[in-house]
């Protein structure tokens, strides 16, 4: 028999984590502010968790100042989109399973 939670994937099995893909997964980008806001988390939670999907390739972080004020910007990289897609695959095939 198959394993049936090999493709669930590790790096989202966070929540903060799987809002920041599902946030991504619907919109081009979305800045810190954002994120923060629309998960309900801290300044910390947020750059950790941020910087754990930078560090699998699955999201692009881009810094710049709009006017004087410092803008941090996420965006779901091809692969990290494939990859969310595909965790979500398998939590639905393990759900039919079930």
């Amino acid at each position: 028999m198959k394993n049936i939670i090999q493709n669930i994937n590790k790096a989202f099995d966070h929540r903060i984590r799987l809002g920041i893909m599902s946030v991504l997964m619907v919109n081009d980008s979305a800045d810190f502010n954002m994120l923060k806001e629309l998960l309900g988390v801290t300044d910390g939670n947020l750059a950790s968790h941020t910087k754990a999907l930078e560090t699998e390739n699955y999201i692009m972080i881009e810094k710049q100042f709009i006017g004087k004020k410092p803008n941090t910007r996420y965006i779901a990289t091809t692969e990290g989109k494939k990859a969310f897609r595909d965790h979500i695959e398998a939590l639905e095939k393990l759900i039919t399973k079930s």
